[in-house]
């Protein structure tokens, strides 16, 4: 690690203009996480994806733009301050709770301050460099007894690449591991760059039928498969995760492909699969988006496990999360 004293870090600080100067639009940051790569590790969470994974589990992270969600069940009996406070207008009682009127809500988070009791979240935040340097610089202790470091998810962290570059640039510097994850789904050019620069690549992998990505995710996956095989040509290390979604993508036609393109690669080794759960969809009914997400049935745990034996089998170090 380096020493926050050394002329690194002196340098670091003089910059602490150019670091106030770039922002980015993230949704949230969790600690300690022992999911989002190895050791303990902070994950943030960028706003705004190009793709539409109709199971999103976080669907408050494709938007770009920050968001209104309530949450009803913290909503207090014959409270409703926020309706008298909102400039708009835009909320009104229903059934006993805060309705919000989208095509009149102007984002301006008015109700949401007033809240006490916290029914009414603005989602998506503007942050400067430095302060969330800051934030992530309240973790080194855990990254260092760890082997942690920081993680960047999303949302797709490549959609803010300046915000993105900062960060591993001086993560970089400060001596802290960094891991990128991302659906690959952004220029090549920019995938390598930042690639690169981080420690850790993990991977989304969601199917292998273009026709059935473009249905459930609205893109093709051309560009993801072809920036993979350049990941794998830069000899980066890269974890593999696969989001497993019964009636989707947990068929046995799939996973064969899936294990033969990655074996195809060369340099593969880990592979996470994820089991999809049911966590999205209250926040897509708080977010009046029924209409833009589904609700599909959880695999079984057996159905995962033989997913994940046929991954072993394959030759890869295949777990069920993380």
């Amino acid at each position: 690690m380096i020493d926050m004293g050394s002329e690194l870090s002196t340098g670091s600080r003089r910059d602490m203009g150019r670091e106030e100067q770039i922002k980015g639009m993230i949704f949230d940051i969790k600690r300690y996480s022992i999911h989002d790569g190895p050791g303990i590790r902070t994950t943030v969470f960028f706003k705004g994806c190009p793709l539409h994974c109709l199971w999103c589990h976080n669907p408050e992270s494709v938007d770009f733009k920050a968001e209104l969600m309530p949450r009803p069940q913290l909503c207090a009996k014959d409270c409703f301050s926020c309706i008298d406070a909102c400039p708009e207008k835009a909320l009104s009682k229903k059934e006993g709770k805060v309705h919000v009127d989208r095509s009149a809500c102007t984002l301006c988070g008015v109700c949401a301050d007033v809240c006490m009791y916290q029914a009414l979240e603005m989602v998506g935040r503007e942050t400067t460099l430095a302060s969330l340097l800051e934030e992530i610089e309240k973790d080194r202790m855990f990254y260092e007894q760890s082997g942690g470091g920081v993680t960047f998810s999303g949302g797709e962290p490549l959609s803010q690449p300046a915000f993105l570059e900062a960060l591993l640039d001086e993560l970089r510097i400060r001596g802290i591991h960094t891991a990128l994850d991302t659906s690959g789904f952004a220029p090549t050019d920019l995938l390598e760059r930042m690639a690169l620069k981080a420690n850790l690549i993990l991977y989304d992998l969601k199917m292998m039928d273009e026709e059935k990505h473009k249905e459930y995710t609205g893109v093709s996956n051309r560009l993801i498969l072809e920036n993979l095989k350049r990941l794998a040509a830069l000899k980066r290390e890269v974890w593999i995760r696969i989001p497993l979604i019964a009636g989707v993508n947990d068929d046995e036609e799939n996973i064969r492909q899936t294990a033969a393109f990655l074996k195809s690669l060369g340099g593969i080794k880990n592979v996470a699969v994820l089991p999809y759960h049911r966590g999205g969809c209250e926040k897509v009914k708080r977010l009046d988006k029924e209409d833009r997400f589904r609700c599909f049935e959880p695999p079984s745990a057996e159905k995962t496990e033989a997913v994940r034996k046929s991954l072993a089998d394959s030759g890869f170090n295949a777990k069920i999360g993380g």
